[in-house]
């Protein structure tokens, strides 16, 4: 007998021996529900900890910073980051990039410009501002549906230049046409409606109205994609084919992601036009186009959040960035740290946060079994 034979001998239980069970952890000896409860609890309590305390620094923060840090800074990069996560959930949930938000944001800014009031009395319609704002969304919520009707049926570079073209068109309409949108001089003189007694153009109630719109926004796009029309919209972007076999309307879902994110990008658009006061053609140039695009591969395109964190993080180049060269030189810094991100991680900063935990977390050590 040799040596390997003996072993196996030795270690093989007789026939009437108690089959013992092997215990491999902890969370063996007791049963599913009281084995995984402890670990969801956890991590749903992490999750709404981690939101307050976010809550809680958002609603402090225009105590605390500047009114011009609060009006420049905090205030335009909720409103852009708005806007960019209209593209998040086309791009990271539908599998659908479009150059055309900013268009749909402008068209709103454009409607409410048009049916309120503004320095151009000929052409504005001096409409009460609870029936612009909600005409103006829903026009710009039909240009979405008929861009996404249009684009829907194609993929990759073609969706992307179908998109950048319909941009590129509103911005010459807008350019060259007088009678509606005053050409190049734009509509000036945007103010928010006074509510309640405040001026909400002024920082702190402007910072808290995009503040909410913002969480709205966030909060309406996580619960979205966990409804049965966001779950069957990942399952198309995975696979169309697939899906269209399973009886799912492909093409309607597809327009119905581009009517939602329309939605979104046209309250963002409002809120542009009432921070900057005005409407021109360099609001919907082609250079907002790509400026979306950026702001929502900086972030990352798989969350929700990472819209709002490549704002924040655009916003602060773009104001501070004059101060390290020249004006005129500015953009490429904004160029340089956005190909630094992209090269070094293609799910943007989202991506590099997440492989730092990867990195640093801590290594679970498991000890080696025993033989019966």
């Amino acid at each position: 007998m040799s040596a390997s034979q003996w072993r196996r001998a030795m270690n093989r239980q007789p026939a009437d021996a108690p089959v013992r069970p092997r215990v491999s952890s902890p969370l063996a000896q007791v049963g599913p529900s009281e084995a995984v409860a402890p670990r969801w609890t956890s991590a749903w309590r992490a999750i709404r900890i981690r939101h307050a305390i976010a809550l809680i620094a958002l609603v402090l923060l225009p105590f605390v910073a500047t009114p011009f840090f609060t009006f420049q800074v905090a205030s335009q990069a909720l409103v852009l980051g708005l806007i960019a996560l209209s593209l998040t959930f086309l791009g990271g949930y539908g599998g659908m990039v479009s150059l055309a938000q900013m268009t749909v944001a402008g068209i709103a800014g454009y409607g409410v410009a048009v049916l309120g009031t503004s320095s151009a009395a000929e052409i504005s319609l001096g409409w009460a501002w609870w029936v612009a704002i909600p005409f103006a969304v829903l026009i710009a919520v039909a240009c979405a549906t008929l861009i996404g009707w249009l684009s829907v049926r194609t993929e990759g570079i073609y969706t992307i230049m179908i998109t950048l073209a319909v941009g590129v068109a509103f911005y010459y309409l807008v350019l060259q046409n007088y009678s509606v949108f005053n050409g190049f001089q734009g509509l000036r003189e945007l103010k928010p409606p006074t509510v309640f007694g405040l001026q909400w153009r002024d920082p702190l109630p402007f910072y808290f109205l995009s503040l909410f719109c913002a969480l709205g926004g966030y909060w309406l796009v996580q619960w979205v994609v966990r409804a049965p029309f966001g779950i069957a919209l990942q399952g198309i972007r995975d696979n169309p084919r697939r899906m269209a076999a399973l009886g799912y309307a492909v093409v309607a879902h597809r327009v119905a992601a581009y009517a939602f994110a329309g939605a979104l990008a046209a309250v963002g658009g409002i809120l542009l036009a009432w921070y900057n006061g005005l409407m021109t053609p360099g609001s919907v140039g082609t250079s907002w186009l790509i400026n979306i695009l950026v702001i929502a591969v900086l972030g990352g395109m798989r969350h929700p959040i990472g819209a709002f964190i490549g704002a924040v993080l655009f916003v602060l180049l773009q104001t501070f960035a004059i101060d390290l060269v020249d004006r005129e030189r500015f953009n490429l810094v904004i160029g340089g740290v956005f190909l630094a991100i992209v090269l070094c991680s293609p799910d943007g900063l989202l991506g590099l946060w997440a492989r730092a935990r990867a990195r640093f977390a801590p290594r679970q050590t498991t000890t080696p079994r025993r033989q019966a």
